[in-house]
């Protein structure tokens, strides 16, 4: 009557990733990086469709034949998407992305191989000096993690704003407003875009604006947030590389219907962005963080990048696990020393990037 039915032995399992279910008689699940076929039936897709209504309904969403497609969270923030028959052919489709109960840090991190010390110690020092980050990589890479991780540097004493389509982030601050989007109703009215919640937020007197997803043309006004003083927010977006980053920034911002130059929209990104996190996900279903790169300005029409940390594959053991490590390419003094400096961190970032160089450890 008020539970999930069958997914709730799912739901209780901390080592599952996400759950996948496809229609009534197939539900998947990704266990270390990797999907796997389960036995957990439905009576039929009506069941199904009455606990995707239950999950929904929580967060004032609804899912039916009217407003066939939703996105809802669940209480601990795990994120849920359904799609419902007409669209859905075979029967309701339900895929929750499961967070964690133990919250990750860069600590686990480390441990697990995604980042070497040294390159987690940067990382740190990042989100402590008030660098504008932005988080990147494909579906499924450990964005939201990351960001997670990095917003545990920032001071208690900071009002922090987020702002999500589905509230997921789970920030450590006492001072923290969560702002979520919503959907327009059945007459189409009501509407509340990523746009309206970043342009309220800014009347909001935040010290630090994080976007947990950037997906369109709020990608300018989180530019415009990064360069009227909130210096260190954060914002996470789908890229495969630190440079397509840049320019997928550059062409959603088009899709909103600016006309300004390509270089205008080039010199405001260059402003506005210090450091871009590279995440990904390997073959071998191991999530690191590839590349620190640092935005240094404009050359030409070209904005020109550098990167801090890299890591390299080296090959794979016999079990198919992949070997690589993480290496500093040896820049001494990044563009955001001077800052560092102003909150007294530089010290710890020159310590930092002489380990890096001297011996990177390598990660299985």
């Amino acid at each position: 009557m008020l539970g999930y039915g069958p997914l709730e032995p799912l739901l209780a399992r901390d080592d599952i990733a996400d759950v996948m279910v496809n229609g009534a008689n197939r539900t998947y699940i990704e266990v270390g990086g990797k999907i796997q076929i389960t036995g957990v039936r439905f009576r039929d897709n009506q069941q199904l469709m009455n606990i995707c209504q239950r999950i929904v309904s929580q967060v004032g969403r609804r899912v039916d034949e009217a407003s066939p497609i939703c996105d809802a969270r669940l209480p601990d923030g795990s994120r849920v998407n359904v799609i419902a028959p007409p669209l859905a052919i075979d029967g309701p489709a339900l895929t929750i992305r499961k967070f964690k109960k133990d919250k990750l840090t860069l600590d686990q991190l480390v441990r697990f191989g995604s980042i070497s010390p040294e390159g987690a110690k940067i990382l740190q020092i990042i989100g402590r000096v008030r660098c504008n980050v932005v988080v990147s990589g494909g579906t499924g890479s450990g964005k939201t993690t990351l960001l997670n991780c990095l917003t545990r540097y920032i001071d208690d004493d900071e009002r922090i704003i987020t702002c999500e389509d589905a509230a997921e982030l789970q920030l450590q601050q006492p001072h923290v407003v969560r702002l979520e989007t919503r959907p327009p109703n059945l007459e189409g009215q009501g509407q509340v875009t990523m746009r309206d919640l970043i342009k309220n937020c800014l009347r909001m007197r935040p010290e630090r604006i994080i976007v947990g997803e950037v997906r369109g043309p709020e990608a300018f006004d989180l530019l415009q947030a990064m360069n009227t003083g909130h210096d260190g927010s954060m914002g996470t977006l789908h890229a495969n590389s630190p440079r397509e980053c840049l320019s997928r920034i550059e062409s959603m911002i088009s899709m909103g219907g600016y006309n300004l130059p390509s270089r205008t929209l080039r010199e405001m990104i260059a402003g506005s962005i210090d450091v871009v996190v590279q995440a990904a996900r390997l073959r071998d279903g191991s999530r690191r963080i590839t590349h620190i790169t640092e935005v240094l300005g404009m050359e030409g029409d070209v904005i020109i990048t550098q990167d801090l940390f890299l890591y390299d594959i080296v090959g794979e053991d016999a079990n198919g696990k992949i070997i690589g490590r993480h290496r500093s390419t040896g820049i001494g003094r990044p563009r955001f020393w001077e800052r560092a400096r102003y909150y007294g961190e530089d010290r710890a970032l020159a310590a930092a990037l002489d380990a890096a160089e001297a011996g990177p450890e390598a990660a299985a």
